[in-house]
């Protein structure tokens, strides 16, 4: 239990606090439509990295469908950690809260652990792995992370 603890003290507050150096000047339409609908609900635009493809939302239901144009790789440093967003990314969200989610794990203790729900709570996100819960400050999420790994095209 104590290492559980110890990785969403650590781990968790490093997944989305990267800085970045190369910020994307042009993104494209439906990246800043998937990150508004973040907004609209409460979150901020880091939940999500850059390379938003496609999304799809009922909005009666609440139901989403991210779509990346490749699976996102990210190393947390100090330690190396290793987060991961795959090419599909599943939930449901409403006011302040997303719930089911798929497709977002990080690797610590030599094991990977599934993000399966986060809330929005004033100015904290709280992030849900299974029944254990940490919270951080929204504001790490202000942006969005590029992937590591990827060739950016001059076009």
């Amino acid at each position: 239990m104590a290492k559980t603890f110890i990785f969403f003290t650590i781990i968790i507050p490093l997944l989305f606090t990267i800085s970045l150096s190369d910020p994307n000047p042009n993104p494209n339409p439906t990246q800043l439509e998937a990150h508004n609908e973040l907004i609209k609900f409460g979150f901020p635009i880091g939940l999500l990295p850059k390379n938003v493809n496609n999304y799809a939302l009922n909005t009666t239901s609440g139901h989403f469908v991210v779509s990346l144009t490749d699976t996102c790789r990210i190393t947390l440093p100090p330690d190396n950690y290793l987060a991961t967003y795959s090419k599909k990314i599943t939930g449901k969200i409403v006011e302040n809260k997303i719930a089911e989610l798929n497709g977002i794990s990080v690797k610590a203790f030599f094991k990977w652990w599934g993000i399966t729900g986060i809330r929005s709570s004033g100015d904290n996100l709280v992030f849900e792995v299974g029944m254990v819960s940490a919270k951080y400050p929204s504001k790490n999420f202000n942006e969005s992370p590029d992937c590591e790994g990827k060739k950016h095209s001059s076009s």
